[in-house]
C-alpha cells in the first residue's frame, strides 16, 4: 500500500521513510529506540488542503496514513507546508530554520521533535523527490 497522495508530491517520502524502517529488524528497532514517540506529520499544500502522516517510532516502526495510529497518539506533530516538507527531505532546508521561521509548527514534546531528523535523513538517501 504506497502512502503516496498525488496532492502532496513530497508524500512520496514516507514511503521511502517505510522501505528504511523494513529493510533490516535491527535499523527499526534502532529507530524506536532513538525516536520513542509517534511522530505525526500534517502536510499542507498549494490549493490548501490538508493530509496527514505518522511515523510510530514508539513501538512498531511503522508509517502510515493518518494522525496516528488507530487508539493511539502522536507524542509530536509537526505542521508545515507540502514544499517546505520536500525541502527538509532533500536536505534543502532545515528544521530548525523552518521552525524559527514560522514555516514549522511543533505541537507537543519539542525535544522529541528533535529526534525526528535521523529517520527523515534516511528518507533523503532513497527518496527520489
Amino acid at each position: 500500500m504506497s502512502l503516496k497522495n498525488d496532492a502532496f508530491p513530497s508524500s512520496a517520502a514516507f514511503d521511502a521513510i517505510a522501505a528504511s524502517l523494513s529493510t533490516s529488524d535491527a535499523d527499526r528497532k534502532d529507530a524506536i529506540k532513538k525516536g520513542g514517540t509517534i511522530f505525526a506529520f500534517t502536510l499542507k499544500n498549494g490549493a490548501g488542503e490538508t493530509e496527514s502522516w505518522y511515523i510510530d517510532l514508539k513501538e512498531t516502526g511503522t508509517v502510515g496514513k493518518g494522525a496516528a495510529p488507530e487508539g493511539k497518539k502522536a507524542g509530536v506533530t509537526l505542521s508545515l507546508s507540502d514544499k517546505d516538507f520536500q525541502s527538509l527531505i532533500a536536505g534543502k532546508a532545515n528544521a530548525q530554520k523552518l521552525f524559527m521561521a514560522g514555516k514549522l509548527k511543533v505541537k507537543g514534546d519539542v525535544m522529541k521533535a528533535t529526534k525526528a531528523e535521523p529517520i527523515l535523513k534516511k528518507a533523503q538517501t532513497q527518496a527520489k523527490l
